[in-house]
């Protein structure tokens, strides 16, 4: 597979057979662009020392083979520090494995079905934290009920079921009342599971009952550990790759905790407000410097919010692109954000305490955070995310479709919808650069005068 220059990742992530309307993958394995296994293992010292400023450069030309593409994201993502060896990486995988562990067993003493190899779709509690009796909850969270009683019927079944004392969901009897924190918890158990068998529903991978309850175990972990954000609609397609990428479920929890850290703040919600809403101010910004035409055209069509450009942001692109080309993207993405400082802001052992505040070299840092550290050092400014800048990008490209044939806000959403497995992702994350590069320029030279006549940019 390897030697076939022009192998396209979609052998790796296999469509079910009836699924004949997706789209075909786009990025193709190419040697001597694609990071291979051979250069990803010949990257470490025989200590363990990773030499990732090279493996950047790599990943941003032609993306990762995915055999090794799980491992290589545990890096770009800051889950290890490229600078430890072989026995520090194990000893802190072996620390997060225990901590997940614990996580889960006492989530599982909680509600019993977690862990079980089984998931929900239905509510287990009500808005008050009194357990719903429901038969076919019953049923669900408990499938050998419905073996033990297959003749019942009816109301019989109903009173059955509903007096079962021997529920999983009820089995610890003598729990104490459910402070807030878990009735908020327990409810978001099955709108979980609903999304779960909504998740990318077209591959053989989620065919199997074993994964996608792995993929719900994590997720209701997840939204026990983070009391902020807890569970939203769209995490599932961010950790849906990594249930599939690497194989221990700590693992995957891991990985996908490190993503959400970068991104929870666009799940956090108010009682007035998305946090996604920030980037989404952003990305009129954006528009407004690169293409003020354009800008003036969607706000006098009622869509100076952006909110069009909502489900681009919160799953970064999983809906415009194939699965294979998505994770491509990914990669990218990460690659040219990537900062050799991530594992030290996220970690907080003595491991990562001693190397914060040692000086790196800009080259270890990615293409995209490279030019984001120069403007810093000019403007003082927080720097945007590159993915506001692929979305930016892809108005750009429609710009001029979008002024000729958008008379309305559907229009807008039809225009962009068109896009789904038509976008490259190479060419998105180069269109992306290359607005970021005018931005920070027009941002510079408008900085510049207003100092001219005495006003603080």
């Amino acid at each position: 597979m390897w030697f076939d220059t022009g192998a396209p990742t979609d052998s790796f992530y296999e469509v079910r057979a009836e699924c004949s309307d997706v789209p075909k993958t786009r990025f193709k394995i190419k040697a001597g662009k694609t990071l291979s296994e051979r250069r990803w293992k010949a990257a470490f010292s025989p200590e363990g020392h990773l030499d990732m400023t090279r493996m950047l450069s790599r990943i941003q030309r032609g993306g990762i083979h995915p055999t090794i593409r799980g491992e290589v994201w545990e890096f770009l993502l800051g889950c290890y520090d490229p600078k430890s060896t072989y026995e520090e990486r194990d000893q802190i995988r072996q620390r997060r494995r225990e901590q997940y562990a614990k996580w889960k067993e006492l989530c599982c003493q909680m509600f019993p079905v977690i862990g079980s190899g089984r998931y929900i779709t239905a509510p287990v509690i009500t808005e008050d934290g009194q357990p719903i009796h429901d038969p076919l909850v019953l049923l669900e969270a408990n499938p050998q009920l419905a073996l033990a009683h297959p003749q019942d019927n009816g109301n019989a079944e109903h009173s059955e079921l509903s007096t079962s004392n021997s529920s999983e969901t009820n089995k610890p009897t003598n729990h104490p009342p459910m402070d807030k924190k878990e009735i908020q918890w327990k409810l978001t158990l099955h709108q979980i599971g609903l999304d779960v068998v909504r998740t990318d529903r077209t591959l053989v991978f989620y065919e199997k009952q074993e994964n996608l309850s792995k993929l719900w175990d994590i997720l209701a972990v997840y939204a026990w550990i983070d009391t902020d954000v807890g569970y939203c609609q769209g995490m599932s397609d961010l950790c849906s790759p990594m249930i599939m990428l690497l194989e221990d479920e700590a693992d995957a929890f891991w990985c996908f905790e490190h993503l959400m850290r970068r991104l929870r703040g666009n799940f956090r919600c108010t009682d007035s407000s998305v946090g996604v809403e920030t980037q989404l101010s952003n990305l009129g910004l954006v528009i407004q410097v690169i293409d003020p035409k354009l800008h003036q055209h969607l706000e006098t069509l009622g869509g100076g919010d952006y909110l069009f450009a909502f489900r681009m942001l919160m799953v970064m692109f999983r809906r415009e692109f194939s699965f294979g080309d998505s994770l491509y993207l990914w990669e990218m993405m990460w690659a040219l954000e990537y900062d050799p400082d991530f594992f030290s802001m996220y970690e907080e052992s003595e491991t990562a305490e001693g190397s914060k505040g040692k000086p790196k070299s800009i080259s270890q840092y990615g293409k995209f955070e490279r030019e984001n550290m120069k403007n810093k050092i000019k403007s003082g400014e927080a720097p945007l995310p590159i993915s506001v800048f692929l979305v930016a990008s892809v108005l750009k490209e429609k710009s001029s479709k979008l002024l000729t044939e958008a008379r309305g806000l559907d229009d807008v959403v039809k225009i962009l919808n068109d896009i789904t497995g038509n976008l490259d992702a190479k060419k998105a994350c180069a269109g992306a650069m290359k607005l970021h590069r005018k931005y920070l320029k027009k941002q510079s030279c408008r900085s510049r005068k207003l100092r001219k006549i005495g006003v603080k940019p």
